[in-house]
């Protein structure tokens, strides 16, 4: 499970390190970061799949992601007195991503290539990465360093470098995993590998959802819910299906969802009371389809170590929150749940659970904060040198 997740230098992330428990719950106004600090996460996910540079391209490049205020603000730029603005001596451009599960913590820094000649010179360098065990990066428990194109791993008392030909627009994850050599670069990979988001469920006529998929078993549902009616007809037939038909009533009272094949495909079907024939996918409303969707995210019988909801209260009607909330609830149980909402109705419902950590977020002088959150309040947090 996840423990710490710290950014720094991204968007109006200037300087963040969060707390996360079992459920968190992140909330705040509209512009305050909740956003920047999904995608913040998102990226993170990327360095094990070897797509950071290519999703950081797709928000504008490096550039464009970096935070764009001062390094430093002092009481007299916040009062007015004097204009905003950089320091003479401002440290090098850093985009910086860590975390620290319970076993081992990993960090990346990303900055831009020195020098030139290149038509990818827009393209993000990784600086510097580092792997530990521990909550917090210290000189002692640091088992992998990587500097640039040159990797070594910790070996007892001394360093033994692996490496030093890396690619430096790649992360270790896509080029050092290996179960002899780098067996805990390799576990981190996996397990971020395994994490799961879900925030572009689309509901419109065209959307995968309302479409047939073949008929093969599919215990994850996919992040545009194309498979729903196999994920649905997998969790039936491998998973819990007295779970799968409660959620379904208690979001509808009395409703059923069937699953009939017909030519290698998988329809579904959607009976309510007092209809005299059930609605096919396509004739679904987009907050039912929505909310199908998100119940077979949630019963997935191949629980990922962290999922994350961003928004998913978008299309439903407001009554239909409660019965949301005491889904991701019961899902908690099964995943670390990282749930991102600007609904009252589901913060506060969410909010009932004792294990829900609620992460609040505010601009400060265009930078985004935990509220409450103090200097000595945030998690131990040391980032790698270059």
């Amino acid at each position: 499970m996840l423990q710490t997740l710290a950014v720094s230098n991204y968007r109006s992330l200037y300087e963040l390190v969060v707390p996360m428990g079992r459920l968190n719950l992140v909330t705040g106004d509209n512009g305050s970061g909740k956003s920047s600090l999904y995608r913040a996460l998102r990226l993170l996910a990327e360095t094990a799949r070897g797509g950071v540079a290519a999703l950081l391209a797709h928000e504008g490049g490096l550039a464009s992601a970096l935070w764009a205020g001062p390094a430093r603000i002092d009481a007299r730029m916040q009062r007015g007195e004097v204009p905003v603005q950089g320091q003479a001596n401002a440290p090098s451009v850093a985009l910086r991503l860590g975390f620290a599960t319970d076993d081992f913590g990993y960090a990346i820094d990303l900055g831009l290539p020195v020098g030139g000649g290149s038509m990818f010179d827009h393209d993000p360098q990784i600086k510097c990465e580092s792997l530990w065990a521990g909550p917090f990066l210290r000189s002692a428990n640091a088992l992998v360093e990587r500097r640039g194109a040159r990797v070594r791993r910790r070996n007892g008392p001394r360093w033994d470098v692996l490496d030093e030909h890396l690619s430096v627009f790649e992360s270790l994850f896509t080029q050092v995993a290996d179960p002899q050599r780098m067996p805990e670069v390799l576990v981190l990979r996996e397990a971020i590998r395994h994490w799961r988001f879900y925030d572009h469920f689309r509901s419109d006529p065209q959307a995968p959802a309302r479409q047939a998929p073949l008929a093969t078993r599919t215990p994850v549902l996919s992040a545009d819910g194309g498979d729903l009616a196999a994920a649905w007809q997998t969790i039936v037939e491998i998973g819990d299906p007295q779970a799968l038909a409660h959620a379904v009533d208690d979001a509808f009272p009395g409703a059923q969802v069937l699953i009939q094949a017909h030519e290698g495909r998988l329809h579904l079907k959607f009976q309510q009371p007092g209809l005299l024939r059930p609605l096919s996918a396509p004739e679904l409303s987009d907050g039912t389809l929505r909310y199908l969707l998100l119940i077979a995210a949630l019963h997935t019988p191949r629980p990922p170590p962290l999922m994350v909801l961003n928004e998913p209260e978008t299309s439903l009607h407001p009554d239909l929150l409660p019965a949301l909330a005491r889904l991701i609830i019961a899902a908690s149980a099964r995943s670390q749940l990282w749930v991102v909402s600007h609904a009252s109705r589901l913060i506060a419902a969410v909010q009932e659970a004792p294990a829900c950590h609620r992460i609040s977020l505010h601009k400060e002088f265009s930078q985004t904060r935990v509220l409450g959150q103090g200097l000595l309040d945030a998690p131990a947090w040391y980032w790698p040198t270059r």
